[in-house]
């Protein structure tokens, strides 16, 4: 079983689609990193060579992935919330972030929905 980066790649996929693992790296991005290593994309993982496992390591050291990115991530989410832009406030609040409807969905950001208590209809 290949490990890049703290991540262990699963074994019966292809080396492209198995890439998409580490987070940070997407399909476009894995078949770049298969060029630059001179790695078959439609390889399975089990398949790879040690000295292809190395030549994938060493092409994806120039980019950011895993913890850095995750960290510069969530840097940023920090520094727009300091700073209070439209961004960090809707950030705080826990509301979607990208202009998207709160009237109707929005049910992932904004947690189970909440119970408005009605007042009963006096009947006559």
């Amino acid at each position: 079983m290949a490990r890049i980066k703290n991540i262990e790649l699963p074994n019966e996929k292809h080396v492209c689609i198995g890439l998409t693992a580490i987070y940070g790296i997407g399909r476009s991005l894995a078949k770049t990193i298969c060029e630059g290593a001179n790695v078959n994309p439609t390889k399975k993982i089990k398949e790879l060579t040690d000295n292809e496992i190395a030549s994938l390591r060493k092409e994806i050291e120039k980019y950011d992935v895993e913890g850095d990115l995750r960290r510069d991530v969530q840097m940023s989410i920090k520094n727009k919330m300091e700073i209070n832009c439209y961004q960090g406030i809707r950030h705080k609040k826990g509301l979607p972030v990208r202009g998207q409807r709160t009237s109707r969905n929005a049910r992932t950001r904004k947690g189970k929905g909440k119970v408005v208590a009605n007042k009963k209809k006096v009947g006559k």
